[in-house]
């Protein structure tokens, strides 16, 4: 069987933005990976938004690995998936953290509860990701539509078009 080949989209400037927007916040986790020059450590992380530039915001403990590692490497990598929509996005960037009221405030959600006390907790920190670098793959059809696909593509052997669109994004 030859493989399926996904067409080819290359985004930049505001197009690039607005895709890591749509799949980032429809995804709205990712693993938040540290160290990636050296013993890559990677969590679970919330997202909270993207916002106009493409900055990723996050909230995190001050006390954090995460935080620590930051401090001393600020590459940082984030890989967003969200299955029901066959749609996933990789991101190189730069981290940095900031205590700032005004931003803890702005990104502050009932969900936070679970990991702090309340908005004016000492351990509340901002982290915002400025991406350099990026990859998506994303379905062009509904779930149903690509699952079917596959399913043929193994029982008869046949390659077929997948479905997808994938892309490099250049911020």
């Amino acid at each position: 069987m030859s493989n399926a080949i996904s067409p080819h989209e290359n985004l930049s400037g505001s197009a690039a933005i607005e895709k890591i927007k749509n799949i980032t916040e429809s995804a709205k986790t990712c693993f938040f990976s540290t160290r990636v020059n050296a013993d890559t450590k990677s969590r679970p992380m919330a997202l909270q938004e993207v916002d106009t530039e493409g900055n990723l915001w996050f909230l995190s403990d001050v006390n954090s690995d995460k935080n620590h590692e930051i401090t001393s490497d600020s590459d940082v990598e984030l890989y967003f998936m969200n299955n029901s929509k066959y749609e996933y996005m990789f991101i190189k960037g730069k981290a940095t953290q900031s205590q700032d009221k005004a931003l803890i405030e702005k990104y502050w959600t009932d969900f936070a509860n679970a990991w702090f006390d309340g908005k004016d907790d000492p351990s509340i920190s901002v982290i915002k990701v400025t991406p350099n670098d990026g990859y998506y793959y994303q379905t062009k059809e509904n779930k149903l539509i690509a699952m079917s696909k596959m399913i043929f593509a193994a029982i008869t052997g046949k390659s077929i078009e997948d479905g997808g669109i994938e892309g490099k994004l250049e911020i």
